[in-house]
């Protein structure tokens, strides 16, 4: 069942799935970020954390279809999939710091993520992503 959760996710992250995240996120998803201590619950709460990531992580610009120096844009470089959960590393730069760390998902027999888990390194880019994933979050607002 992960796989084709896991197709869609890429899908999505390359803007290839409209409405990806209402497609993908089951109602009751929880979030848990590397920044907040508690885990968000909802779809809703998701959602805006994971659009501010997109906002915050340097990537594709789907607009123009180039993409930043490939040395610091977001890419995912090693997966594990088994059952309903999947283990993504990705690896970015943030304010010109080196950062990796692993999105765990976790889906359910509808095909839904049910969990989000985002865990990162070093401390120094977590504290980038911090600043910027907060000023992101108050323009949501």
């Amino acid at each position: 069942m992960i796989h084709a959760v896991i197709e869609q996710w890429h899908a999505h992250m390359r803007g290839e799935l409209k409405d990806g995240l209402d497609i993908l996120l089951d109602d009751n998803c929880v979030f848990f970020s590397p920044i907040v201590f508690t885990p968000q619950v909802g779809k809703e709460i998701t959602k805006m954390y994971l659009m501010a990531a997109g906002q915050t992580l340097p990537g594709e610009n789907k607009n123009s279809g180039e993409t930043k120096d490939d040395s610091k844009k977001f890419r995912y470089t090693k997966e594990v999939l088994d059952g309903y959960t999947a283990v993504l590393e990705f690896e970015t730069s943030i304010e010109g710091k080196y950062a990796n760390g692993v999105d765990i998902i976790t889906c359910n027999e509808q095909g839904k993520i049910v969990e989000f888990r985002v865990m990162m390194r070093p401390l120094q880019a977590i504290n980038a992503v911090h600043r910027q994933m907060g000023e992101a979050l108050e323009r949501m607002k």
